[in-house]
């Protein structure tokens, strides 16, 4: 069973914005799924729909098997939301507020208090169980945000720029508890504008763009299938080379080095050296790798182009 399944969904508001056009997604229970886009492109009314926060125009999504309209009930119980935007109350301690929160889902107290304990350890911040929100960081309150979403224990996670505006300390920090929760059995659904959390934590993607999918699949597939690696060759005296032009190449006379845009380097290279050699020296040879960021910007081009 997928933990999401999405079936032409679609969001037009009443200023005339589409901003879904009909998408299909299915997130595989247990995956670690991005969802990623340009901004407006229609992440933050996806997770709207499936939280109940946004009403769909048409389409439908289900949550573990559970219609988000139909069986409202259910599927809310079953996701665990830390929106883009903070939202903790002033008035009570961070304990107090997960406590509250836990309640809402129909946690008993006792339950709620141990959960609410377990989430604050696991996420650095038990010390700081009596501050209220206010007397905190927004690193601090940005984990506050993800312990919100965990403390019902709910099988799906749904995470909307989770890291926007915290130091790489916590970043990689978080990176490393995500990781556990998901090995642990949890489905993670992320968007973000830091595409390498995307590329490190993600195995499955989708690229979202003017309301449209416009690829999703295995990570590392669409990295392989979208993008070029890059061999960087410096040589002797580049006013010699001799290299076969149906290469994508380019020349940088002044530091005397060329650049071949490659998918299959380790099978390429060995040619290309070959070819150089009749005429060249090579002194230096760098492999860069494509990039989930270099497959990104260039999908989303092509989209704005089409």
């Amino acid at each position: 069973m997928n933990a999401i399944k999405i079936s032409a969904l679609k969001k037009t508001y009443e200023s005339g914005d589409r901003a879904l056009q009909g998408i299909n997604l299915n997130i595989p229970t247990g995956s670690f799924y991005g969802l990623l886009g340009p901004n407006g492109a229609g992440k933050t009314t996806t997770i709207g729909i499936l939280t109940g926060l946004i009403n769909k125009t048409s389409g439908s999504a289900e949550v573990m098997g559970f219609d988000t309209v139909k069986n409202f009930r259910e599927s809310r119980k079953l996701i665990g939301l830390s929106p883009q935007e903070i939202n903790l109350d002033v008035f009570f301690t961070i304990r107090e507020i997960l406590v509250f929160h836990a309640g809402y889902y129909g946690l008993k107290k006792k339950i709620a208090e141990e959960n609410a304990d377990r989430f604050l350890n696991k996420l650095g911040l038990y010390e700081k169980r009596n501050y209220k929100a206010r007397e905190l960081s927004g690193g601090m309150k940005r984990r506050i945000q993800i312990a919100k979403a965990l403390v019902h224990d709910p099988p799906i996670i749904i995470l909307d720029e989770p890291t926007a505006g915290v130091d790489i300390e916590l970043r990689h920090m978080l990176w490393n508890y995500l990781h556990e929760i998901n090995k642990d059995g949890k489905t993670i659904l992320l968007t973000t504008h830091y595409i390498e959390e995307a590329e490190r934590l993600c195995d499955k993607i989708a690229i979202i763009n003017n309301g449209k999918i416009i690829i999703e699949g295995d990570t590392e597939q669409i990295i392989k299938n979208a993008s070029n690696n890059l061999i960087e060759i410096k040589l002797d005296n580049i006013k010699s080379l001799s290299i076969d032009k149906s290469y994508n190449y380019k020349i940088d006379l002044e530091n005397n080095r060329i650049y071949v845009k490659t998918k299959q380097v380790h099978k390429d290279i060995i040619n290309i050296i070959h070819e150089i050699e009749k005429t060249s020296k090579i002194n230096d040879i760098k492999i860069i790798n494509s990039s989930l960021e270099d497959a990104f910007l260039n999908l989303t081009a092509m989209n704005n182009n089409e």
